[in-house]
């Protein structure tokens, strides 16, 4: 009789007790084990279907957006391979929650949007949906990381890895932290 083997990220990482704290996200970041993550778009044309995509392929598809590194999903995987080795040796603790905790430290609750009444715009502040805070919290962990890493020595790999663990630790220093308060100092005068 067959053992069934336990399903890891990378053939490492265990999805066994990964916990999402925030109770308006956890229905949107998916933990749902893989070895690959990598869907080839399958959820494209399904209504929140990219809530049904694993975390870290998210991660690994906002890696791969700004010019030069567009559509090279296989230079993000391993990016976003070895920076999981990375968070594991600083952190010593399952690189998929320190992920998961960085994405809830940094996704902002509040925004603005602009409304016209008879040619004259207002900004108002409000609430994002969790869909949303998830991919705006993905963006600005990349962001920070690609920009830590642009005319550097630093690897994108350690600014990755460096800026999740700043994030997961809620730390200042961190670019998605950063940017999380700033959106919503802006959303709190809007009000």
């Amino acid at each position: 009789m067959l053992a069934v083997k336990e399903i890891l990220l990378f053939g490492k990482w265990s999805y066994d007790f990964i916990d999402v704290k925030d109770p308006s996200l956890k229905k949107y970041i998916c933990l749902k084990p893989v070895r690959l993550p990598h869907t080839s778009g399958r959820h494209e044309h399904r209504k929140f279907g990219k809530a049904e995509v694993p975390i870290v392929e998210r991660l690994i598809n906002k890696l791969m957006m700004p010019g030069k590194n567009a559509g090279k999903k296989h230079l993000a995987y391993n990016i976003v391979k070895k920076a999981f080795e990375l968070i594991h040796l600083k952190t010593g603790e399952n690189p998929i929650q320190v992920l998961v905790r960085a994405i809830e430290n940094s996704a902002p609750r509040e925004d603005t949007t602009r409304i016209m009444y008879g040619g004259i715009v207002y900004h108002v502040s409000v609430d994002i949906s969790p869909l949303r805070r998830i991919d705006v919290a993905l963006k600005y962990l990349t962001e920070g990381a690609r920009l830590k890493a642009f005319n550097n020595p630093t690897p994108i790999e350690e600014a990755l890895a460096d800026e999740i663990i700043l994030a997961a630790n809620n730390d200042p220093k961190s670019y998605a932290i950063q940017r999380k308060e700033e959106i919503e100092r802006i959303a709190l005068s809007s009000r």
